[in-house]
């Protein structure tokens, strides 16, 4: 297991780095928050990533994917927290789209697949129900009526739902609350009679939604796999998600790094920089200890996910501890990158409280530091 980006990985985190350094600094996060777009991303610059193939890296050949694997999405989120950057790259390509490869059948995956390879159209995956993540507390519930399915319930922190073509929504058909048996998966397209979406607003500006579908009457054909076994294929992925976020947590807490060690170069006091300060160095050291092993543990994340030879558990834990430690290193980053720009890092003006924001939402979706710890031992 390499802890280290191939060197096609790293030609691939390179392009990132350009393209989002050109096409979406942070300032276009601040223009997109302030002009309240409603989908929380530039069309235009999802078409750009979509030009260079990001929505393709995870799929296959045979539905017009590059077949890179799951590590090559790391540089490419690594890159987006670096910027700020909002895509659906998340939300339709390693979550929705990957729950249609892995569960549909030839027919949804041809339709689905080449429709979020190409940007034509947008997934987004609905699984939270409470304030916290818990996918095993699924109670939403689908019931069998004639050829065909009833759902009824709630959705909340839909990532990138305003605006989507489709919901890939986790339903139970058996079983009760808290057990991972019994989960079905179904496709949902939008505007479903019975189907309501609203916005959810959040301290990073980004899109979210809440799902009320009220009696909802589907075919069979929305049927994701086979019925009451869809919690593999949902935790497969969900473990995708989390790794992305890890990365993506990893880059804004590199980025505040680095954009607090040249403010303490230069900030004087006393007729010197404060970077002479010994606690402040002590501090410095620290952030950068943590963010070395927040990278050990996400490379060892991005490697179990590709790697067909680890078993759920090992991947669980690896994913877990990735999850976790980039989360809590991010917000320690963050912390102290307010802290020591001193009363100018608590305004707007600064670009760092933007990073605090997103670093808050992302280390809570699909799982805060207490789910991950309780994840990692239970699966020790």
């Amino acid at each position: 297991m390499s802890l280290r980006y191939s060197d096609e990985q790293r030609l691939l985190a390179d392009s990132a780095r350009d393209f989002l350094a050109a096409r979406s600094p942070v300032s276009a996060q601040r223009r997109l928050r302030d002009d309240a777009v409603e989908a929380g991303f530039d069309a235009q610059l999802w078409q750009g990533a979509v030009d260079l193939g990001w929505s393709a890296i995870p799929f296959p050949e045979d539905f017009g994917g590059l077949d890179f694997g799951c590590k090559g999405l790391g540089p490419i989120f690594e890159s987006m927290g670096r910027n700020l950057s909002a895509t659906p790259l998340l939300s339709s390509v390693v979550l929705g789209g990957s729950l249609v490869l892995l569960a549909g059948n030839s027919a949804q995956q041809t339709h689905w697949l080449q429709a979020v390879i190409s940007g034509e159209q947008r997934l987004a995956l609905a699984v939270d129900e409470q304030s916290r993540h818990d996918p095993s507390r699924i109670a939403l519930t689908a019931k069998a009526e004639g050829q065909g399915y009833r759902l009824h319930g709630d959705k909340f922190w839909v990532v990138d739902g305003l605006g989507a073509d489709a919901f890939v929504v986790a339903a139970r058909t058996a079983g009760q609350p808290g057990d991972t048996h019994g989960i079905s998966l179904f496709l949902v397209p939008a505007g479903t009679p019975g189907l309501t979406v609203s916005a959810l607003s959040l301290i990073d500006s980004r899109n979210s939604a809440r799902l009320q579908l009220d009696q909802v009457q589907l075919g069979s054909e929305a049927l994701l796999g086979t019925l009451g076994e869809g919690w593999a294929a949902l935790e497969t992925v969900l473990d995708r998600g989390r790794t992305c976020l890890a990365a993506e947590l990893l880059g804004m807490a590199e980025q505040l790094f680095e954009t607090t060690l040249e403010y303490l170069k230069t900030r004087v006091q006393f007729d010197t920089p404060i970077g002479t300060f010994q606690v402040l160095q002590h501090r410095a050291a620290q952030m950068y200890i943590d963010l070395a092993l927040s990278r050990s543990a996400l490379m060892a994340a991005l490697a179990t996910l590709d790697d067909a030879g680890h078993d759920a558990g090992a991947r669980a834990r690896l994913v877990s501890l990735a999850k976790w430690k980039a989360g809590d290193t991010a917000i320690k980053v963050a912390n102290e990158a307010v802290q020591m720009h001193g009363g100018i890092g608590v305004t707007d003006e600064l670009d760092v409280g933007l990073y605090l924001k997103r670093v808050r939402v992302a280390q809570s979706c699909l799982g805060d530091r207490d789910f991950h710890c309780e994840r990692y031992s239970a699966h020790a």
